[in-house]
This record gives structure tokens, sequence and C-alpha cells, in this order.
């Protein structure tokens, strides 16, 4: 069991405004593992007080762009330090598996990229225009609500409060309720990292907290990650006030199967992104469009796929799918399976609770056969571990079904023929693809396309959602430095 009682706000371990604990219970076993505060808008004040303060008073702002990379190689070298403690922490609140996304080392990626990255970035050009030279500037967009879901808590965190951190902002983030205690240690490690007071605040907030902080009048930007119905509302409170926002959003994202492909050679990977992290991921393969000659084969391979699948305890090392969040979360997987199977779709694997596993919030990984793309379970984020394969008569239709969706945040193409893949590539509407792979690569922007969200995370582009953009236009007889 483990208990906090404060918040870590302003640099310092604060006292919260309630004395009200939040369970965190774990997924795998049932049990309340951690309590931390229950998050309330006078605590969500307070963490914005003292980033408002921190960046219209203090120095962070006002550092040189390598001076805060030394905060951030603090932080690095603290997260490496408690790589094992937060993998198992963030395994045992999330249900993670420690071989897939609860890795310490996935989030390491983007610290890395952006530590590199700030060494060589330019936050001011001086360009000659028709008239006159004008100095453009990048400034800091100011205090970021950072807000982050449960099913890849630190990754996307870093995601968004690296970049935000050294461009110049100062930081609320808040963690999903359902995932916590992994935010507590990111705090302890923050703060032996010494940022000045105010710059990073964690507050592991609930939804009524979770919107007075898009709400609040001293955020200047907001970055969230979660669903698309909630996005929405986070859009529309942002636009009311004017202020930017990034949004991350929902998927159903298709797998091309190509007629060519060596089907054993790619097998591994494609089954990978269609059952990776309990099936919970944006980014999830959960329809794989199949050649209608080839049909039965692929369904034959992903249902052995399947099979071979390793279910449990999310600590083992050995273990590939853990429970999902929530008992709630597993019925409401169960149901979209029961309704596709109402709707025409047959179960080709799974569509239950694993045998021998009678506690924790298990669900089988799925295969769906004869599945309709129309229907409500390939049009409709599940975000469990639930495969719908779909025919196809020739490439033309695979990409009309590929598009076929509200959402456009990835996809694949598999196939033997890589200027094939290419062309199948271009055509979905998509903000990330992969051919004959899959991946959020740090030194590329992503972001989705239509109802999968706005603006980009990662690369230069991730790092530009934290700046403005400032003309400054010079006298005739300019002189000075271009700074």
């Amino acid at each position: 069991m483990i208990e906090h009682r404060k918040l870590y706000i302003n640099g310092q371990w604060t006292n919260p405004a309630s004395d009200a604990l939040l369970d965190v219970i774990s997924p795998s076993t049932e049990e309340v593992v951690g309590r931390v505060p229950v998050v309330t808008p006078a605590d969500i004040d307070a963490a914005v007080g003292a980033a408002r303060t921190a960046f219209d008073s203090g120095e962070w702002s006002k550092l040189d762009v390598q001076e805060r990379a030394k905060y951030v190689r603090a932080i690095r070298d603290g997260l490496i330090a408690r790589n094992e403690e937060i993998t198992d922490l963030i395994a045992a609140e999330a249900g993670l598996p420690i071989k897939a996304w609860a890795r310490v080392d996935l989030a390491l990626n983007f610290v890395d990229y952006y530590l590199d990255y700030a060494e060589r970035v330019e936050l001011s050009e001086l360009r000659s225009g028709v008239i006159q030279k004008v100095l453009v500037r990048k400034e800091p967009v100011g205090v970021v609500a950072a807000i982050v879901p449960w099913n890849s808590p630190l990754s996307l965190a870093a995601l968004k409060f690296i970049p935000a951190l050294l461009a110049g902002c100062t930081v609320v983030l808040k963690s999903d309720p359902n995932t916590p205690l992994h935010a507590f240690a990111l705090a302890e490690v923050i703060h032996e990292a010494g940022l000045p007071p105010g710059v990073m605040n964690i507050v592991p907030a609930e939804r009524e907290a979770s919107a007075a902080l898009v709400a609040h009048p001293g955020v200047d930007h907001v970055s969230f990650t979660g669903s698309t119905a909630v996005g929405r509302i986070v859009a529309q409170t942002c636009a009311q006030q004017l202020k930017g926002c990034t949004l991350e959003l929902g998927g159903k994202s298709a797998a091309i199967v190509l007629d060519d492909v060596d089907l054993a050679a790619v097998l591994p990977f494609l089954s990978f992104t269609t059952f990776m992290n309990n099936g919970e991921a944006c980014v999830l393969q959960s329809r794989v469009l199949a050649p209608r000659r080839r049909y039965d084969e692929i369904v034959g391979a992903l249902t052995a796929t399947a099979a071979g699948l390793a279910i449990g305890d999310p600590l083992a090392k050995d273990t590939d799918l853990g429970p999902l969040i929530t008992a709630a979360h597993r019925d409401r997987v169960a149901g979209f399976v029961d309704r596709g199977v109402r709707d025409g779709a047959k179960v080709a694997f799974g569509g239950g609770r694993p045998e021998g596993l009678t506690r924790g919030w298990y669900f089988e990984p799925t295969v769906l056969v004869d599945v309709d793309n129309s229907t409500e379970v390939a049009q409709q984020e599940i975000f469990g571990p639930v495969v719908s394969v779909i025919p196809y008569d020739d490439d033309a239709q695979a990409v009309a079904l590929a598009n076929d969706t509200p959402y456009g945040l990835s996809g694949t193409v598999w196939t033997s023929d890589h200027n094939r893949g290419l062309d199948v590539a271009a055509q979905v509407r998509t903000g990330n693809y992969g051919i004959n792979s899959f991946g959020i690569d740090a030194c590329a922007p992503f972001g989705g396309w239509k109802q999968s969200g706005l603006g980009s995370e990662s690369g230069p582009e991730g790092f530009d959602e934290f700046l403005h953009a400032k003309s400054i236009h010079l006298p005739y007889d300019w002189s000075g430095d271009a700074r």
C-alpha cells in the first residue's frame, strides 16, 4: 500500500484543500494498492497560480534553451535511477505489462530526442523582406495544462511536459486518477532535479477538477490526450477563451494486408499492432483489411497468434496481455463484441474472460470475422484487444474501406512491394502510417486527422506547439544583434 497525502505544487509538497483520499485499485488483483489526495478546483487554482507566477515573474522563460536542458537532463537521470520502481508502479496501477508500454525507456526516447533537439533549435531568424528586415522570434506560449490518460501515462506525459519545459513554458501536469502513483514518483524526480518553484506542478485530478484546469483563465495552452468525446469539450472550452490546444484523440485504424504479402515474415509485427498494450491504444490497428482470396489464411494466422498470447500478471516478464483498466471498461469492451455478433460478425477466437483468471479485469484477445465495415464494431473505438477482419476485393476498395471512418490517426500496409505500399500509404487519410512497420518515432510529428485530433506531438512540430511566433520589424539602419 502506497499512500500520498500531499500534492506537488510550487516546488514543494503541499497540503490539499480536502482531506479526502482516492483509492487506486489494481486491475490485475482488484485490490487497493494506493491512496492519493482527491484534487479539488481549489488545488487546481493553486497549481495554475504557481505556474502563472513562475512564468510571469520567474527566471524560467528567460533562460537559454541549453540552460533549461540542464534541468531536463537531471530529470532524465532521475528516471533512469528509478526505472524499475516506476515501471512496476505503472504495471500495478494500469495493468500494462512491463514488457510493453509500462516501460520507462519508452518515455526516455522522447526525452533524449528533445534534449538533442534543444542543442540545435533556432528560436530567432532574421529575415530580409521586401520593405525591411524582420526579426522573427519564437517565444513560449506560457502556462501549459498537460492532460494525460492511463494507457501509457509516462510516455504520453513526456511528449508534453519535456518539450513544453524546454520551450520555456511552465506546466501543470494532470495525471489520470486511475494511474496516479507513478506521477508522485515523477514529482519526486522533478523535485530532486531542482527546477525553480512553480515551473512543474503535478495533480492527479478527476473530472470536476480536470474541467477546472482546462477552463482556468491562467492556462494559455492545453495539451490533451484522450477520447474524441472529451476532446470536443476541451476544444470548445479553449475556443471560448481563444487559447490554443493540442488534441491527440481516438482512432479506428486499418491494417491493409495486400495480396502479395509474405504473411509469415510480417505476422509477428502485424499481430503486435492489433493487440498491443492490452488493446488500450489509440493507434491500435483494430481493423485488418484482408484480400478476399487470402482471407481464411490471414484469419487463421491472426487466430493462432491470439491463442498463443500469454495473459496474466502485468508484472511478469513473459506476459503479453494484462487486464483492462477497470471493470466498467471490461464490460464496455464485452458489450461491443456482443453487439458486433448481433450485427452479423462471428467470433473466431476469444470474446470473454480468459479461462483460469477469476480475479482481475481481463479480456481475451478477440478476433471477429465476417465484419461489415459499416457496423459499430468497425466504426467505433473499442479500446480493447478486439480486431475485426474485413474482406476486400482490390487495392482501391481497401483504401476506400480504410478511409471509411470518422477517425484518421494511424494505419499500416503490409506488402512485398514497397512502391505499392507507398502508393497505398499516400491515399489513406491519416496522420501516421507504416509500410511493413509501425511506430511513433520521436523525430516525426504525431497527430490525427478528422476526429482524431488537432495539432502535433513529437518532432520539431511537437516543440512548436508550445511556442508563439513574434515578428519584430527593425529600423532601416538596424545594427543590433539578431537574438
